[in-house]
């Protein structure tokens, strides 16, 4: 499989993974073959990427942290929360809590996995897969800081329900420091109303956007006064707001360079302690997308080195027709060479 900007799908080629609506069930399942009418389909309700099927590349092995029951039953359950809460009506705790024991016991058995975060994003899916993706991130980081399994449960839960606030009947946020009007005041009265859920749950969504420099929201908390679940909790949030983001040009920002920014946000807005764990979790450069390398090489990234996210195993095909060339640098060894640039 390739990873590649919709621009450049063709009609005819097949689709790599399977995409999902806004409720959790499947839009399209991985193996169909796209026509014009499908591509078109798929811009207008905001994909910008996919992965496409490619015989040069069709061994390479999309190792996932989530199994596809798990996505698809936390998709529609934060859903279906979110509208519960959007109409004021209630949502079930125990539901929630139930997705998050299914999430843990993904990430147990797959904790040597680096995480990739490759699901496609439409419109009306992408609040849903946001909550997971934050949710994922901030349970694999906390796992590997250490945190016990009623620890992770609350944070994985915080993590998941951190916006939950946004979706209140008051929409907009009051961004003034100390105004309760603020989604995350707003998502912290709501969690804290649920019995079933620890209070340090409902103080991660309060706390999600404070600052290590005191200058967040909604408090202006500084450093320790800000709970290390919220400290991670931002950091996971940061990363999928970036890859996410349409101000770049119409995308977010690739993996390498939403880390690089984040890094450069180091204990001024987020934690350099946590940013440590996550680099160590992360895929930088995720399996399937298309690097030039420091030799002026180009190739498809088909391997990763856990605890060394920038330097996968790349695979570089050349020739025409049946007579290819193919090899593999493992940037772990061949430490002179460099990704130069992500093709896309």
């Amino acid at each position: 499989m390739r990873y590649v900007n919709i621009d450049k799908v063709e009609t005819g080629q097949y689709l790599g993974k399977a995409i999902y609506s806004g409720n959790g069930a499947i839009l399209l399942s991985a193996g169909v073959q796209l026509t014009v009418y499908m591509i078109n389909t798929l811009n207008r309700i905001g994909v910008t990427m996919l992965y496409i099927q490619d015989e040069n590349f069709a061994d390479i092995e999309m190792e996932e942290v989530l199994s596809e029951a798990t996505k698809q039953m936390m998709i529609r359950e934060m859903s279906d929360t979110f509208d519960a809460v959007r109409s004021g009506k209630e949502w079930s705790p125990n539901k929630v809590a139930f997705s998050i024991e299914q999430l843990l016991e993904d990430i147990t058995s797959m904790r040597e996995v680096q995480v990739q975060l490759t699901d496609i994003k439409t419109n009306d899916n992408v609040q849903y897969v946001h909550a997971m993706n934050v949710c994922l991130l901030s349970a694999m980081m906390g796992m590997n800081m250490g945190l016990n399994q009623h620890q992770l449960k609350d944070l994985a839960t915080g993590a998941l329900l951190h916006d939950v606030g946004k979706f209140s009947k008051i929409a907009e946020d009051d961004l003034e420091i100390g105004s309760k009007n603020h989604h995350t005041w707003r998502g912290f009265e709501l969690i804290k109303t649920k019995r079933e859920f620890n209070l340090m749950i409902a103080h991660i969504a309060l706390q999600h956007h404070e600052r290590m420099d005191g200058k967040g929201k909604p408090r202006g908390l500084n450093e320790e006064e800000i709970h290390v679940y919220a400290r991670i909790v931002a950091t996971a949030n940061t990363y999928d707001n970036l890859i996410t983001s349409k101000d770049n040009g119409g995308q977010g920002l690739l993996p390498h360079q939403a880390c690089e920014e984040m890094m450069a946000q180091s204990d001024r807005m987020l934690d350099h302690d946590v940013l440590v764990e996550f680099t160590r979790i992360i895929s930088v450069y995720p399996n399937g997308t298309g690097v030039r390398l420091s030799n002026k090489e180009t190739g498809v990234i088909v391997r990763q080195h856990r605890g060394l996210p920038g330097r996968p195993v790349v695979r570089i095909v050349s020739g025409s027709g049946g007579d290819l060339d193919v090899k593999e640098i493992d940037l772990a060894n061949a430490t002179t060479t460099f990704i130069e640039a992500v093709m896309m």
